[in-house]
């Protein structure tokens, strides 16, 4: 039998390595996926619909947000992005983990509908490193920077309502407590007992 899978949400100010851990992540884990989410903003050169995002018109976005399709939903920049109910509900009925990379928001509204959904918090590993991070190359003036900070120490209060805490330090390290994570939840009783229905009741001799 097919377990179901479970959702995951991760979350990180900007500059905690969400992005490069989630996509290290999926190389290595084929039972997981991310979620593709709808935007209404164009496509940009070298975007795949379907696969990048579900690009859709700011009417037909509108209209799905009074149907209640989204789990969580936010607007940006005149632009909205939200997560489809429905998308996710079918790829967990088919055994595969789904993970939401999303704000501390979105992660509050996720919760509400899908209170069992497994959500995970990146944070760097000091202020300075941060700080390093996000002055990347070098080629923003500082007030954007600074901007930039301001609004990461801003997102990282919010750490304490989340399941699991992975400081990314040294990269490989945070990689390997977030498959753990994974591999935790696979193992719980629940999951395996669904999995190995057959073996189960072949080892009770039932």
């Amino acid at each position: 039998m097919t377990a179901t899978g479970t959702l995951y949400i991760i979350s990180a100010p900007s500059g905690a390595g969400k992005t490069s851990l989630v996509k290290a992540l999926l190389g290595q884990d084929s039972q997981v996926q991310v979620s593709v989410s709808d935007t209404t903003r164009a496509m940009r050169e070298g975007e795949v619909d379907g696969v990048d995002y579900n690009f859709v018109e700011m009417s037909v976005f509108d209209q799905q947000i009074k149907e209640s399709i989204y789990l969580e939903y936010a607007e940006v920049f005149t632009n909205k992005y939200g997560t489809s109910k429905n998308w996710v509900d079918a790829k967990l009925a088919s055994g595969v983990d789904v993970i939401l990379e999303i704000d501390w928001q979105g992660a509050q509204q996720v919760r509400v509908q899908v209170p069992e959904a497994v959500s995970i918090f990146i944070l760097p590993p000091s202020q300075p490193e941060l700080l390093r991070r996000l002055q990347g190359r070098g080629t923003d003036e500082q007030s954007v920077v600074d901007h930039r900070m301001a609004n990461a120490v801003g997102e990282m209060e919010h750490y304490n309502e989340f399941d699991y805490l992975v400081i990314n330090d040294d990269f490989d390290d945070a990689l390997a407590q977030l498959q753990a994570i994974f591999n935790a939840q696979r193992l719980q009783l629940a999951r395996q007992s669904q999995r190995h229905e057959v073996l189960l009741s072949e080892l009770l001799g039932n």
